[in-house]
């Protein structure tokens, strides 16, 4: 009993989930309040682990490394942990005992995965997200979100059956599985990375990510975006730093979102191709692999989940008071809900990079890195997709606080989500005015400045410029329209295209099965056949003999399917 609670202080993650698995059976006040005190003493003892392997165990002949902590797992749990804090405190007014316990153990599943030493323990962690989350998304309660859920689970089960066969592979050719750098270009890395870039939303992988968090329920919604695609961004930061490739996936992780941001009229889902673009930026940043970059990566990931959470928080409030997020049927909402309007331009303004901003602080970080090692294209590319970030933040802002009063009577967002999006604000507010403390949580010591003149007259002159040209075209009705489907994701190629084509590969052995089917199945009859008249011949009146003699042969023949089934 005693090596066990002195094992809890590393077992933090799997604590969570415990603590998860008890607030169901909890009253509502006292399950909030359990889950913030779990989550803070979670906290507290993954503050207290040092860079290190510290727990350790044997399983079937394999080691399993249950803690270990690299340079950059501090300051992922912690903001994995202030996520978690901040949705118990946003869904204090709801009372979806489920949801809340569910978005608990996915939070201790993805700190759990942070610590994971070797592939069979992140595996292990890594479906526990997929099967907690998946809770989430039915918690939208419709026929959309429970098509969505499945759709994400299966997703979310691939990735998993791709780093488990990665790992087996890895765990033949080195008899290792520890988690360390790796080279894409074996199979087993290819394995592994493939895994992680589902999780990460790729291109062409994307698609789950924006069909399942629209779905979500208003709460689960902002969990979501803290935890599966930056868990994958941590595993690539460990395994794939400096992989070049990796540039070129993010830069079009980047930009690949402009068009989908000008026709979506759906604020969550145009969050959800921010989120994408922001992950871009990390991408880009891993593989650069410098110091400066992997800084720049780790700042932004801290950062970008605060004011993500926060603007997918505004998001939840306006669905809640309004029934709606369809920038079309909202408007005028900036003297319903005033504060509302407040903290969601605060987490505008941080996803925008403008300064003072938590985003200032940290997206500098790596747009240096990229300056400083890329080509002159790579660089361009990288602003066009800065740019975007400013066109979509005043599209949600303006569209749905300062354009035409829908007429809607609402009210003011509950006082439980003015407090989560009041305390994640005064987060991208003190990080953007003084980032010293976050700078100190950096794998690498920081010795770029990132107030410059010249930095800050830059990013405040694009921004304002961009700013004051989409007002104008948004006043002369010149911006793209709306459109009233959904646009066709990325994924639609290959959801288009694989039926067909694996029909058209697999039907070839499928004919050839069939007519091995029907020739042993005729060959039988006709030896059946022959038996008969064989026996008319001899003059044998009983029937046993005959009966025995089929029977046998039946026998005999489906004891060879059945072997072969076994066997093959």
């Amino acid at each position: 009993m005693d090596n066990l609670l002195s094992m809890l202080p590393l077992l933090s993650g799997l604590t969570l989930i415990i603590g998860g698995v008890v607030a169901l059976v909890l009253p509502h006040t006292i399950r909030q309040i359990w889950l913030l005190a779990v989550i803070a003493i979670s906290a507290w003892w993954c503050w207290q682990i040092d860079i290190g392997t510290h727990l350790t165990t044997n399983f079937m002949g394999v080691e399993m490394i249950l803690n270990r902590a690299t340079a950059i797992t501090k300051p992922f749990a912690l903001v994995f942990h202030i996520a978690a804090a901040l949705n118990v405190i946003y869904g204090a007014s709801e009372r979806l005992r489920i949801s809340t316990s569910a978005a608990a153990i996915y939070a201790g599943a993805a700190i759990a995965a942070l610590y994971a030493g070797d592939f069979l323990t992140l595996f292990i962690y890594w479906e526990a997200t997929a099967f907690a989350s998946v809770i989430l998304v039915l918690a939208g309660n419709s026929a959309a979100s429970f098509r969505a859920a499945m759709r994400y689970l299966a997703i979310q089960l691939l990735s998993g059956v791709l780093l488990l066969s990665g790992a087996a592979m890895l765990y033949q050719d080195s008899g290792a599985l520890t988690i360390t750098s790796l080279a894409p270009d074996t199979l087993a890395g290819a394995t592994l990375f493939l895994a992680f870039a589902i999780k990460a939303a790729f291109p062409l992988l994307n698609g789950w990510l924006h069909d399942a968090y629209p779905q979500a329920s208003g709460t689960g919604t902002i969990v979501l975006s803290a935890f599966t695609t930056k868990l994958a961004i941590y595993m690539l930061a460990l395994c794939f730093a400096g992989t070049h490739i990796l540039v070129w996936i993010g830069v079009v992780m980047a930009i690949s979102p402009i068009l989908l941001i000008a026709v979506e009229k759906d604020l969550r889902r145009l969050l959800t191709y921010l989120l994408n673009n922001q992950l871009g930026f990390m991408v880009i940043g891993i593989g650069i692999g410098s110091e400066l970059a992997m800084n720049g990566v780790v700042a932004h990931a801290f950062a970008s989940i605060i004011y993500q959470a926060l603007l997918f928080m505004g998001t939840g409030a306006i669905l809640l008071r309004t029934g709606t997020t369809n920038i079309d049927e909202l408007g005028g909402l900036a003297r319903k809900m005033p504060l509302t309007m407040l903290f969601t331009i605060i987490g505008a303004l941080s996803i925008t990079a403008f300064p003072l901003s938590s985003g200032f602080a940290t997206k500098s970080l790596t747009i240096a890195a990229i300056g400083q090692t890329q080509s002159q294209l790579v660089v361009a590319l990288v602003l066009l997709a800065s740019g975007t970030l400013v066109y979509a933040a005043l599209k949600l802002v303006l569209f749905t606080f300062f354009g035409d009063d829908s007429n809607k009577q609402v009210q003011e967002a509950p006082p439980p989500m003015l407090v989560a999006m009041a305390l994640a604000a005064l987060l991208c507010v003190g990080i953007g005015i003084a980032p010293a403390p976050l700078y100190a949580l950096l794998p690498y010591e920081i010795n770029h400045e990132i107030w410059t003149l010249s930095h800050l007259s830059f990013d405040i002159i694009s921004t304002v410029s961009i700013g004051l040209v989409f007002v104008f075209l948004w006043r002369r009705g010149w911006l793209p329209p709306h459109l009233d489907t959904y646009p066709i994701s990325s994924d639609w190629f290959y959801t288009r295209f694989a039926p067909p084509l694996i029909a058209a590969i697999t039907r070839p052995f499928y004919v050839a099965w069939q007519g091995g089917i029907t020739f042993g199945r005729d060959a039988v009859v006709r030896l059946i056949m022959r038996l008969e008249n064989l026996n008319a011949r001899s003059n044998i009146s009983s029937g046993g003999l005959e009966t025995g003699i089929a029977a046998g042969v039946i026998l005999a023949v489906l004891s060879a399917i059945l072997a072969l089934r076994y066997f093959l």
